[in-house]
């Protein structure tokens, strides 16, 4: 039989062999994400545009909302309109306001801002505030952390927009500009081409070198006894014949540098503790750099406190430890303290925590900045860079209160010619710190994210640990205008914990409500606090009930503290040499760490 073959079949072109390398997910993406963290500064685009979004769509599914939200309108143009045609007339701004500025708003205080028409402006910019602040929350279905951010970024372009920021809208600088002949805007120029100048070669703000670390702030006379990769450990000298027997070991954030705590003499925590009989410990924290990038949290606490535990013991030997922590320093000081009661390991006489959270479900403000979207743009940043440049944090934190930490610097220095006097707080906050890759992505999704720690999840040693082991007493601050660690926040632990525990609620924030001297309180009617202790295994008050029946007093939280420690430690006894045969005194304090920058 004859067969006929067919043509042949042109054969396809090959594709490209699949490269056997690691998917691209793992090294293309990151990349991009460190790209869009580089032009967002850190700051997710995701996450803010789904929280824009979350908000609009349930926004346009409620009309009631939308109804009220129009009638809202109406009835503060008509006010607005009354308001206009009443101080027109009177000229002096004598008509009742539509809206009264909130106690803490000192934007409008001037009587300059009475005055028409600028009485007509603030008001109008009061009104708007007041009418986003009810379009932005309030809204069915928003989820609740969305719901904040929109707040949160209606207000922000809401402080841009307001008139003070501007030279002609704002009353007070035009007379001052009328006054001085246009002289404070040279001034003013001259300041921000400074602080331009500065900010490109990396140096601290005008005025911070009149706060040189260990000649005019962190001068407590000490020496440093222990030196690791991650800390430098500094015992101060006595100024009293006799301390109790009980040292005191000081725990700060990493965040920041240790010597916000011993500030100039007057501002001085570890100084005053020195002064009332007290043998004090702290850590000075290295300033890490890329090098340390898989430093994490363990390490921290290994190399940290840990380290520093043994070392206290050592020198003042068969005596327990109070220890304190400050922020998240404080934080880690509880993880260390739980794990040591886990283990039946009982050094410590006393707990301390200074606005410090161990529940991370209510962290205030810090939590908008605080995703699974956020997270990951920073971790893809931070894989490239290997720590969390100070730059980064300071941005967040100016966010916060961007009225007192960026609007109202640009109207006072750029408007009115005045550079504020620095203090020695100040430039304790321009010096800034980093953060190691690892240590802050565990810090991020082990706290703020899953709240292991309260929710007894948190490994040490390869064991979950929990809060309610604590048995030993616990002293607890807050401060009640704390945008970082809100106090109710802090609060919590009379929830985690059946352990003995006196809260004190000063006045003040995160660092002015912490460096509250009694010396600086004397005479002022504003510094207060407000202390009660819940006895062991007692009833726990919610925080609004803890603030009704809390007894209020005047002046600084210090010496509570103090007196709570004295009762709680022996007899005055000689105090210690500095150092021991296993740590030798290295160097005087502050040390070289606190120093790197």
């Amino acid at each position: 039989m004859l067969q006929t073959s067919s043509p042949a079949t042109p054969a396809c072109p090959a594709w490209p062999a699949v490269p056997s390398a690691a998917p691209a997910a793992d090294w293309l993406d990151p990349a991009v994400h460190a790209a869009l963290a580089r032009a967002s500064a850190s700051l997710s685009g995701a996450s803010a545009l789904l929280g824009g979004a979350d908000w609009a769509l349930h926004l346009a599914a409620s009309p009631g909302k939308q109804l009220d939200l129009w009638r809202l309108a109406w009835t503060q143009a008509a006010e607005l309109a009354a308001y206009a045609a009443a101080t027109l007339q009177q000229r002096a701004g004598l008509a009742p306001a539509c809206v009264e500025p909130p106690a803490q708003d000192r934007r409008f205080a001037d009587p300059a801002w009475q005055q028409w028409p600028y009485s007509v402006m603030h008001q109008s910019f009061l009104l708007a505030e007041r009418w986003w602040s009810a379009a932005t929350q309030g809204v069915w279905g928003v989820e609740p952390h969305h719901e904040r951010q929109v707040a949160f970024a209606a207000r922000q372009w809401l402080d841009m927009a307001s008139p003070g920021n501007a030279l002609a809208t704002n009353p007070v600088a035009l007379a001052r500009t009328a006054e001085e002949g246009g002289l404070n805007l040279l001034r003013g120029w001259a300041n921000l081409q400074d602080d331009w100048r500065r900010t490109l070669r990396g140096e601290p703000p005008a005025g911070s070198e009149e706060y040189a670390v260990g000649r005019r702030v962190a001068v407590t006379p000490g020496e440093v006894v222990l030196r690791n990769r991650l800390i430098e450990l500094i015992q101060y000298r006595p100024t009293t014949a006799r301390v109790h027997p009980e040292p005191i070991l000081i725990v700060p954030a990493w965040i920041m540098k240790y010597y916000i705590l011993d500030l100039m003499p007057q501002d001085s925590l570890v100084r005053y503790l020195v002064d009332h009989g007290h043998t004090v410990f702290c850590l000075s924290w290295k300033n890490v750099g890329a090098d340390d990038r898989d430093l994490g949290m363990d390490d921290y606490l290994d190399l940290g406190f840990r380290a520093a535990l043994a070392a206290v013991r050592s020198i003042v030997p068969q005596q327990p430890v109070h220890a304190a922590g400050y922020c998240l320093g404080g934080t880690l000081l509880a993880i260390g303290a739980a794990a040591l009661a886990r283990d039946g390991d009982e050094r410590l006489a006393s707990m301390t925590l200074f606005a410090a959270q161990t529940d991370f479900t209510e962290p205030g403000e810090l939590g908008l900045f605080i995703d699974e979207a956020q997270v990951s743009l920073l971790e893809a940043q931070m894989a490239e860079t290997g720590v969390l440049a100070s730059n980064q944090m300071a941005g967040a934190f100016q966010m916060l209160r961007s009225y007192d930490l960026l609007w109202s610097r640009l109207v006072g220095e750029a408007l009115l010619g005045e550079r504020p006097r620095m203090n020695d707080l100040m430039a304790w906050n321009a010096d800034a710190t980093r953060l190691p890759a690892r240590m802050h992505s565990e810090y991020l999704r082990r706290l703020f994210l899953h709240n292991d720690l309260a929710e007894g999840r948190y490994p040490v040693d390869g064991r979950a640990l929990t809060l309610q082991d604590l048995r030993l007493p616990v002293f607890v601050v807050g401060t009640e205008a704390d945008h970082v660690a809100p106090w109710r926040s802090v609060h919590k632990l009379h929830h985690l914990c059946a352990a003995e525990l006196t809260f004190a609620l000063g006045s003040g924030g995160h660092n002015v409500g912490i460096v509250n001297p009694p010396g600086a309180a004397a005479g002022s009617a504003h510094i207060h606090y407000r202390i009660a202790t819940r006895a062991a295994d007692g009833v726990s008050l919610a925080p609004d009930d803890w603030l009704a029946q809390a007894t209020d007093r005047p002046g600084s939280w210090w010496p509570a503290w103090q007196a709570w420690l004295a009762a709680r430690s022996g007899a005055p006894v000689a105090p210690p040499a500095p150092g021991s045969a296993a740590y030798p005194v290295l160097a005087p304090a502050p040390g070289s760490y606190v120093l790197e920058r």
